[in-house]
């Protein structure tokens, strides 16, 4: 769920409510790709995502309308490393929660999986990541670069309007310089996917799985840990340059979205379930 907000976001969506209001019937199709469920335990499936989604209205979206807030008073004086930082350790915590949340939910059900069921899992699984490889691993470096660097500029250009060649340049700067890590992250994916179906299987979800979804980042290969840094740091850079050379009216825009966006998660968590 929290994914799919942030899409919102990334994207410029002006309609971050109705994607909200929207979110449990994405999150039920998108969980029976992966559960074979039936009957009694579909209808558990469903209670169990609608308990997640109060939890996370009455705790999670207070917290996203301060942060917004916080964001927006950031920007209209000009960011800092230290608010990329900022920035990058709340949207961290804010993922960690809700995975522990949607963990403790899902667990129970979990343990009552047949084999048969998991290996429905594993299969998906392997379908989702040819998809993934087939988004993000093919061409040559230089097409991925450009295809990466194409990416954020839509991104950027939904917050801040049309870049002038100088942003423009900053991007390419970064494309440039980063690390491609797919490779690496691909490896990761499988990693903690196998690491979960073991859990699962082994019919230890209420005991383990939490802590492995909240943890994500543990086990990782200190080489991806090094690129992943690396591409923080050089993303920031570029987002402070893209900043720094901000005309009045793109900040204007990027804070009066992030205000709206402040707005709309307030209204929510103050919704009756």
């Amino acid at each position: 769920m929290l994914a799919l907000v942030v899409v919102a976001l990334l994207a410029g969506c002006s309609g971050v409510r109705m994607v909200y209001d929207n979110v449990d019937t994405f999150i039920r199709w998108r969980a029976l790709q992966f559960l074979d469920v039936q009957g009694e335990q579909a209808d558990e499936l469903d209670e169990r995502i609608a308990r997640f989604l109060r939890w996370h209205r009455a705790q999670e979206l207070p917290k996203y309308a301060r942060d917004a807030e916080d964001a927006a008073r950031r920007l209209s004086r000009g960011l800092s490393r230290e608010d990329l930082v900022w920035g990058y350790d709340v949207f961290v915590a804010h993922g960690r929660e809700s995975l522990r949340a949607a963990a403790d939910q899902m667990a129970p059900m979990l343990d009552r999986l047949t084999p048969e069921q998991v290996r429905h899992i594993e299969q998906r699984l392997a379908e989702e990541n040819r998809k993934f490889a087939r988004q993000h691993l093919r061409g040559s470096e230089r097409e991925r670069r450009e295809q990466r660097g194409k990416r954020i500029v839509e991104r950027l250009e939904d917050w801040l309007g049309t870049l002038s060649k100088a942003q423009l340049e900053a991007v390419k700067q970064y494309s440039a310089r980063a690390p491609l890590i797919d490779e690496m992250r691909e490896r990761d994916n499988k990693r903690l996917q196998a690491e979960t179906v073991a859990i699962i299987r082994a019919h230890e979800a209420r005991k383990r799985l939490a802590e492995r979804a909240v943890n994500w980042d543990k086990g990782r290969d200190p080489a991806y840990l090094a690129a992943r840094a690396a591409n923080v740091h050089e993303f920031g850079t570029m987002l402070l340059e893209i900043d720094r050379l901000a005309t009045r009216e793109q900040r204007a825009r990027a804070v009066t979205e992030l205000r709206r966006y402040a707005e709309d998660f307030r209204a929510l968590a103050a919704r009756p379930s």
